[in-house]
């Protein structure tokens, strides 16, 4: 690795005056001193409690806890764990609904000096199994309503904390344990969409970093008001520490039971501050809103979790109030917000993607190349993050905690964390992100990001979510496939589509195929699931020209070598090749079957220029009697099987060829 360059020392001025306006309107915010940093979770919430004792802490739409009650509850549930497990850190699995008690639960764990294991029961029962399993709990904390999952998970009842059992006896009071910085807080698990989950563990001093860069960028204050959409798992632990670290209130909002269509009446009469969920959970429910609603209380939107577009900013603008700032971040479990764009009603967006902005306080952000060398300026590389602040890794896992942690080539106390994640950063410092490296598809012997394709599918009207793929074709060959989602009932054709991103994209950045859903698959955690969304099949897609059958012999058996190269059950004489999914290879390995098969001696350029079915029929027709001789075949066969991508698209450039015929 290269000498790393230092982060920007302050933020624009553009972005420093959004910022300085990102106050709650009493302008009670207290900043969080660095020094709190070196201490416990728990004593940092002790001392909130002290302050605000008897303001709303979390509520749903059945229960509130006080800061007080809420201490108080999370005591006892710390003082019964004691009991029955005795001091020392060690694994505690928390498995609770949506609600106040699993935030109680949690906190009660920390007190207790022992590591959390969040799990949501409505994960696979088979998922929530191996995270116990692998994380090792020695115990499951949860109520009477999962004891039954619980049991059937736990190994033996001796294994099971009801906290609705819980002697009364036990004392309310705070607890004495004594809990280091270097202590481990929590040990989270992925939703395993990507691959099999990892555990990733956090110290209590890492945490509390990650809650002062957000407290002092967001100014959290006492009087804020945070959604939470999930159970405390994953982010919503960051949300839940946030509002409860500075005494603020968390509210909490079923949307899997309630739906998207009661949230903006909930926001309004919760007044809600400061509006936190994945991306998606934003565009339902605001996609459903009439002109002119407004959220007078709402002051910052921050979503997370999943990639940002221009049309989210353009909701934002259309549907806050006139002092709400949305922030635009880059996230990461092993290290928190590691950057912020501050975006007010008057901000452009230069290009197709929304910048991820500059690098949070104590973190540095590289583009390193696939040799780990550090990138220039505007160039795309992997998003590296160096600090002292990261994750020690993940549990029991020391080969894959070595292959994404690296220490500072430099030494001292700093580590560098290899995200996965693509980026590009403007000469500013400015990050843009670019997707994720695992994601990467190789097309042809091209490189391929499909977070852009992504981006350029949400700049067509008439799609309200895309998700774009790479899936095996034939062996060795990988080809794009969209998943697509419609904003109407009526969905676009394929050609309609193609044309669109005929006009923003390079051919090979166009998907072979295109598959329409009613909804995108999702983890519980509401990102996308994309080990299962379908495998492209053999049907023939919804085109503008309706399907016509082969009329002639010579027709259905050009109707069958195209089937045949582009892998479909169904093929009309009147459907364009690249709306069927063809590319400019597939054209070759057409011309090389109708010139071995016919050995009729055809002009390529008239070939290529034949996009359809009939039109090629009509080329061959009008070739008939000019037979090839076997040297010749040969050597015209030969040269077209081994065109590499790029020389096929110049020969077709060259010829005035089916794509720009197309087009």
């Amino acid at each position: 690795m290269s000498e790393l360059s230092a982060s920007p020392s302050k933020l624009p001025p553009e972005q420093e005056a959004i910022r300085a306006k990102c106050f709650h309107p009493t302008g009670t915010f207290v900043e969080f001193p660095k020094e709190e940093v070196e201490q416990s979770i728990p004593v940092r919430f002790e001392k909130i409690v002290a302050r605000c004792s008897d303001r709303v802490a979390v509520k749903d739409k059945s229960q509130q806890l006080t800061y007080e009650l809420l201490n108080k509850t999370a005591n006892r549930m710390a003082r019964s764990l004691l009991a029955q497990r005795g001091k020392g850190e060690e694994p505690i699995a928390v498995l609770f609904e949506q609600g106040p008690l699993g935030i109680a639960a949690v906190l009660g764990v920390l007190k207790a000096g022992k590591m959390v294991v969040p799990l949501d029961p409505c994960y696979p029962r088979a998922s929530i199994r191996y995270t116990i399993e692998d994380s090792q709990a020695a115990l499951i904390v949860t109520n009477s309503q999962n004891f039954s999952l619980a049991s059937d998970l736990a190994k033996n009842a001796a294994r099971i904390l009801n906290v609705d059992d819980i002697d009364s006896n036990f004392s309310t009071e705070d607890l004495e344990t004594a809990i280091s910085p270097d202590a481990l807080a929590y040990i989270l698990y992925t939703s395993g969409s990507t691959g099999q989950p990892k555990g990733l563990v956090q110290k209590h001093r890492n945490v509390l970093h990650q809650i002062r860069n957000n407290t002092n960028t967001l100014h959290i204050c006492a009087d804020d008001r945070l959604t939470l959409f999930t159970s405390v798992t994953g982010q919503a632990i960051n949300t839940m520490l946030v509002a409860l670290l500075n005494g603020a209130s968390v509210c909490s909002f079923n949307i899997k039971e309630e739906g998207p269509t009661y949230l903006p009446a909930w926001l309004r009469q919760q007044e809600i501050t400061v509006y936190s969920s994945v991306a998606t959970v934003y565009r339902s429910f605001v996609a459903g809103l009439l002109a002119g609603s407004q959220f007078p209380s709402l002051r910052i939107i921050y979503l997370g979790g999943e990639p940002v577009y221009k049309a989210d900013i353009e909701l934002y603008k259309n549907f806050s109030p006139p002092g709400c700032v949305y922030i635009s971040r880059f996230g990461i479990s092993e290290a928190g917000s590691v950057s912020y764009y501050f975006i007010n009603k008057k901000t452009i967006i230069a290009g197709d993607s929304v910048p991820v902005g500059y690098a949070a306080e104590d973190m540095q952000l590289l583009l390193l190349d696939d040799d780990g060398q550090e990138l220039g300026g505007n160039r795309t590389g992997q998003i590296a993050v160096k600090s002292r602040f990261l994750s020690p890794g993940y549990w029991r896992r020391p080969e894959a905690t070595r292959a994404a942690f690296l220490n500072d080539p430099r030494g001292g106390d700093d580590r560098v964390y290899l995200t996965g994640d693509l980026g590009r950063m403007l000469p500013d410092g400015c990050l843009i992100h670019c997707g994720r490296k695992d994601f990467r598809v190789k097309v042809r012997g091209y490189g391929v990001e499909p977070a852009e394709i992504e981006r350029a599918l949400l700049g067509i009207d008439t799609v309200k979510e895309a998700v774009v793929v790479g899936q095996d074709f034939i062996p060795g060959e990988q080809r794009l496939v969209a998943y697509l989602v419609a904003k109407r009932d009526t969905a676009p054709t394929i050609s309609t589509v193609r044309r669109a991103l005929a006009q923003k994209l390079p051919s090979y950045k166009i998907p072979s195929a295109f598959i329409m859903v009613e909804a995108l698959p999702r983890t519980p955690n509401g990102k996308i699931d994309r080990q299962a969304l379908p495998t492209a099949d053999t049907s023939r897609p919804n085109l503008d020209a309706p399907y016509v059958a082969p009329r002639t012999p010579l027709e259905a058996k050009l109707v069958s070598i195209w089937a045949e190269v582009l892998s479909l059950d169904q093929v009309g004489i009147h459907d364009d090749f690249f709306d069927l999914g063809g590319h400019s290879l597939a054209v070759m390995r057409v011309a090389s079957r109708v010139i071995e098969q016919g050995q009729v001696k055809i002009p390529l350029q008239a070939l290529f220029r034949s996009p359809t079915v009939a039109e090629m029929a009509k080329v061959i027709t009008e070739c008939q009697g000019r037979r090839l001789g076997e040297t010749e075949l040969e050597r015209v066969l030969t040269e077209l099987e081994s065109l590499s991508e790029e020389e096929a698209q110049r020969l077709l450039a060259e010829v005035g060829g089916m794509e720009q015929v197309r087009d």
